[in-house]
């Protein structure tokens, strides 16, 4: 987890919290949400790579584009989905974009880990000034950049990458947020271990707003380990509808794809909405076909299928 100390401190300078949530989403509680880490490295060993989604006994669950979008605040179809294909932001764009010098923005810009980027000691410098300034539309342009830098889009410590400015800029983050989840819990599958990178704030609410509301369940009077009191949940005790996703339009595939391809800063995978149909409302009636939970999964730079290609077009 990125330390978020700063980015907390930052908070104190938005000037109209209600406006802001209106124009960037429900971005200020991902910054004070206490991520419980036992939950989180439980939760991930119940990753089935086969259906890419997470297997119980009793039942099944899975991260939707719909559950994300409402616990980020932004609506899936407002904007186009980041493909990793955009042309890297100039030093000019990135001036329109945060109303810093053009000058500033060379002199820091750096590369790590093989990826452009900037400093985030250098934006969180930059956004103070502006802050203590009551500069709001400067101030909110650096700060909303490092929360998709250090929160959303993590990557290197204290660095945020060329991907985060370019899907800040212009795109819409839903999309690869979930990519990005499914990618990291499923590539931690494949090398047995690793760390999971991916705004894990994000999917820490999700898994808990499923979880039992009950007492009994939050108080944990036995202090049971995470691993029994999930082994022990059946598919009764799960929360599984919440009404806000009444009026929602479902998307349950994508283009030539039996499901929906997710494109990620680091790959591709593609997931089963068909599997989560309770989660939305709707009954599951048959088993699924195989063919529907194809699995499609790519690294970065290592795709001989042509995947991500297929994936930008659907």
């Amino acid at each position: 987890m990125p330390d978020v100390k700063e980015l907390r401190n930052l908070t104190s300078y938005v000037l109209d919290p209600l406006g802001f949530k209106a124009r960037y989403g429900k971005l200020l509680p991902l910054l004070t949400t206490q991520v419980d880490e036992g939950l989180m490295s439980t939760l991930v060993q119940f990753y089935d790579p086969l259906y890419h989604c997470f297997s119980f006994p009793d039942f099944q669950l899975l991260p939707t584009l719909e559950e994300y979008a409402h616990l980020v605040g932004i609506p899936i179809l407002d904007q186009v989905p980041f493909s990793g294909l955009e042309s890297i932001p100039t030093s000019r764009e990135i001036v329109d974009l945060l109303h810093i010098d053009e000058s500033l923005i060379e002199a820091h810009m750096t590369t790590k880990g093989g990826i452009q980027g900037l400093p985030s000691d250098f934006l969180i410098a930059q956004a103070t000034v502006y802050g203590k300034a009551m500069s709001e539309d400067a101030f909110e342009a650096l700060f909303v950049l490092l929360i998709y830098g250090l929160v959303l889009f993590p990557n290197i410590d204290k660095f945020v990458d060329v991907n985060a400015i370019r899907i800040f800029s212009v795109l819409n983050p839903v999309p690869t947020l979930l990519g990005d989840a499914y990618f990291s819990l499923h590539l931690r599958n494949v090398k047995g271990g690793g760390v999971i990178v991916c705004c894990l704030p994000l999917l820490y609410k999700w898994f808990i707003s499923h979880l039992p509301q009950t007492v009994a369940f939050k108080e944990n009077k036995g202090c049971l380990r995470w691993s029994t009191r999930l082994m022990s949940l059946t598919n009764d005790d799960i929360s599984w509808y919440d009404r806000v996703y009444d009026t929602v339009q479902i998307i349950n595939y994508c283009g030539e794809f039996p499901n929906v391809p997710l494109l990620g800063t680091c790959g591709g995978i593609s997931y089963n909405p068909i599997l989560a149909r309770r989660q939305l409302g709707f009954p599951l009636k048959d088993k699924p076909h195989n063919i529907l939970l194809e699995g499609v999964f790519f690294q970065e730079g290592k795709d001989p299928q042509g995947l991500k290609v297929r994936m930008v077009r659907a």
